[in-house]
């Protein structure tokens, strides 16, 4: 294939209908809990109603003697593993502590904290058995906030854990399991020689994904050692994997099975109820259903670090960005692995700083161990790092889009981390902004309440990792496309178009299929906005080898060398001997005559990342009475590199909008004095609706990805980082009260406008 800049493509960038789409608006399609099995069994799971407590002790005895009940298991069921660390796609594992979070052993840790399950002939029946089981409990003190679990005097959580990271090393028990650092230039000098300096603390909610469809498993283990787990997953190889490591079972016996997927947004790339499943099914000799409760959901599984951030930036008058200063804390949960390294790689992406020091913290409490949720960790710092900057731009007199411009990274600028840029949209995703019909419109004033407009930037470095695919030729001259990535944003579309780009199909002549553990080469999970780059990359190359079998295939019946054949567009031609072209149909058809079927395979680990960047802008009207916010208008703008598919593009930044739109005004985790999660349930806990959301305006900027033969960047994640920082702008903007903590709900805001006014 020519080079993705002279390549005149014709189905990239084209908009067909999904291959999944009928199965899913007719109700065809199958997710986990659709999955029924001949003699299954459910399960249900018994759960903490402490934040912190030993256990002293567990009967199920009586849980046993209620007829229908098959079995019943408890933490001291599940292997003892040893520490350690197992690098899963994007996420380091730590297998010791994701089984203790599976199910409890001598503590609980979170109000919501496995304890025991149950297999029974029906759920109405396992549910019954639940509260038949007798758990004493002694009470501990528990820690709910960041900067308290990090005190001397903070209730401990894991006696063994000390912090990583460090220098000096001490032997002493802490909740803070690492700290890192990423330090550059002289910031004394930095500081020195800036105009103005603004330094502010900023704290947010820890906050969930928020997917429709909860957590499921279904699993079947055979008395030869063999299973099958059926689920709703974003990485079917990674939950072989931790199954295998946690229940101490070689991966090769444990087959997975990706079925349809209701949402994920990185919370579904981890183990919850797969391992109990499997050693229900083992113990009963039955296969065994687990499906989650929307409560169970948001008390039990991973939803994103709340967090506590310092950002501190100084800027001369012309607006250059001189020294930066960032001191952050977020919340692990329960056991070690928040996203802070992300937070601190993304904060400043979009400038450029010579002088620098970023300080992060990962911290365990007595909540849920978090997940991934959509560029994990980068939105908490963009909030902080973007009001900042709109703050010195107001103190300095500049457009709030122009000090971004001033200061914006370009190929090779160096990131926090230190790698430099290679080509890169950021100044393009500003300039598209600031030339917009929205940014150039005056604000509206629907109905005289005061109104503002904000702006903010944001960063993602996205991910490649390892993929596998397979390209078949079809007898009719259409293809199959096989993968071993969960659909969770149309990558089932974006990989047939790819491979019928190469093949010169159109894309409803390519049948894309997502595979299981056995029939596909391994595939890291569908997270870090990675799909449609290293799985789309396998597919660009197992296409290609499809091409080149092709032209063999035809050389072998034309008889000439496979270099006179040509292949172009589905044709097949002869350079030099006058043979009559074919059409990839004509040729599919006489194969069997020419050396039998036509297949490529490819499996990848692409290290030509492509980062991502975005710029939004958003009008509100704050309503000064209720301190209720209204969205009026609000536009993303995006580099993706290579808009595969458009309008899936167009949804996933319009997706990632709208949840970051929810965790900038209503959404977070409430918890009582006591610990106990008080808003477990989508009535109280408040995500935004349609009628919560004008329509989101998107533009997109396309800077082809030099690592990528089709120039595709990953695009799914970063379009959650500006919103609450945009909002915020927008808010201060309107009634000119700076927000600094996560959600800006009515109260907050309320709280705060009145301070305001106390003050004048």
């Amino acid at each position: 294939m020519e080079s993705q800049q002279e390549y005149k493509f014709k189905v990239i960038g084209t908009r067909p209908i999904r291959h999944d789409g009928v199965d899913k608006v007719t109700g065809r399609a199958k997710y986990g809990a659709d999955i029924s099995l001949p003699g299954m069994l459910h399960g249900k799971v018994l759960r903490s109603p402490h934040a912190h407590a030993r256990i002293k002790s567990i009967d199920v005895s009586a849980a046993l003697a209620l007829p229908g009940v098959k079995a019943v298991i408890t933490g001291q069921e599940l292997p003892e593993l040893a520490p350690g660390i197992y690098q899963m796609g994007e996420i380091p594992i730590n297998p010791q502590y994701l089984s203790r979070n599976i199910m409890a052993r001598d503590k609980v840790l979170y109000n919501g904290h496995a304890v025991a399950a149950v297999a029974a002939t029906s759920p109405h029946v396992a549910e019954d058995a639940l509260a038949l089981i007798k758990v004493e409990y002694e009470v501990l003190p528990h820690v709910l906030d960041v900067r308290k679990a990090m005190a001397d005097e903070a209730p401990i959580l894991l006696p063994d854990l000390r912090t990583s990271g460090t220098l000096e090393k001490s032997d002493k028990p802490t909740n803070v399991a690492s700290q890192l650092r990423f330090a550059r230039g002289d910031l004394a000098a930095g500081f020195k020689a800036a105009d103005v300096v603004v330094e502010r603390e900023f704290n947010t909610s820890m906050v969930h994904q928020g997917y429709i469809e909860p957590h499921n498993a279904v699993a079947q283990y055979n008395e030869d050692g063999h299973s099958t787990v059926w689920v709703s997953t974003q990485g079917q190889f990674s939950v072989r994997e931790l199954c295998a490591q946690i229940l101490k079972m070689p991966s090769s016996n444990i087959k997975v099975v990706p079925d349809e997927i209701g949402g994920g947004f990185g919370g579904k790339t981890t183990v919850y109820l797969e391992p109990l499943a499997l050693l229900l099914s083992k113990k009963t000799g039955k296969p065994v259903k687990l499906v989650m409760s929307r409560s169970e959901v948001l008390r039990a599984t991973g939803p994103t670090s709340g967090s506590y951030i310092r950002c501190k930036l100084g800027a001369t008058k012309d607006g250059t960005i001189t020294a930066a200063e960032i001191w952050m804390a977020y919340e692990a949960g329960a056991f070690p692995g928040s996203p802070v390294g992300a937070g601190c790689m993304t904060a400043l992406g979009p400038y450029v700083v010579d002088n620098l020091q970023i300080d992060g913290f990962d911290v365990v409490l007595n909540k849920p161990k978090t997940c991934a949720y959509r560029a994990p960790g980068a939105t908490n710092a963009a909030l902080g790092v973007e009001t900042v900057i709109d703050e010195l731009a107001e103190k300095l007199g500049i457009d709030p889009l122009e000090i971004r411009r001033i200061n914006g990274s370009q190929e090779g600028t160096a990131q926090p981390a230190g790698p430099k840029f290679l080509r890169i949209g950021c100044l393009e995703t500003l300039e598209a902004a600031k030339s917009s019909a929205h940014y150039k419109s005056p604000l509206p004033k629907p109905d005289g309440k005061p109104v503002g407009r904000g702006v903010a930037s944001g960063f993602w470095f996205n991910a490649g990792l390892q993929s596998s695919a397979a390209v078949s030729i079809n007898s009719d001259g259409t293809a199959n496309v096989v993968t071993g990535s969960p659909d969770i944003g149309g990558s089932r579309a974006s990989c047939a178009m790819i491979a019928a780009e190469v093949l010169g199909l159109t894309a409803e002549e390519v049948h894309p299929v997502v595979a299981d553990t056995e029939s596909i080469g391994h595939t890291d999970v569908t997270g870090g906005s990675r799909v449609t780059f290293a799985t789309g990359y396998a597919v660009y190359e197992a296409a290609q080898e499809a091409v080149r079998k092709l032209k063999q295939r035809a050389a072998t019946l034309w008889k000439v060398k496979e270099e006179d054949v040509a292949y172009q567009d589905g044709v097949v031609s002869c350079v030099n001997n006058g043979q009559e072209p074919m059409t990839l149909k004509q040729l599919a058809s006489k194969l069997v005559h020419a050396g039998g079927p036509v297949s490529g395979q490819a499996s990848v680990n692409p290290r030509g990342v492509g980062p991502c960047f975005a710029t939004h802008i958003v009008d509100v009207e704050v309503d000064p009475e209720t301190g209720k916010v209204e969205i009026l208008r609000y536009t993303a703008v995006q580099d993706v590199g290579k808009a595969v598919h458009p309008s899936y593009v167009e949804g996933q930044i319009q997706g990632g909008t709208a949840q970051g739109i929810g965790w900038a005004l209503n959404e977070e985790y409430y918890y009582d004095e006591s610990g106990t999660m008080r808003n477990s349930g989508f009535l109280d806990y408040r995500m935004p609706t349609c009628l919560d959301l004008p329509m989101i305006e998107t533009i997109l900027v396309e800077v082809p990805n030099p690592g990528h033969p089709l120039g595709i960047r990953g695009v799914g994640e970063v379009p959650i980082v500006p919103p609450p920082a945009a909002i915020a702008n927008a808010i201060y903007r309107a009634v000119g009260v700076r927000m600094t903590e996560l959600p800006m709900s009515p109260p907050k805001l309320c709280k705060a406008m009145a301070e305001k006014n106390a003050k004048k």
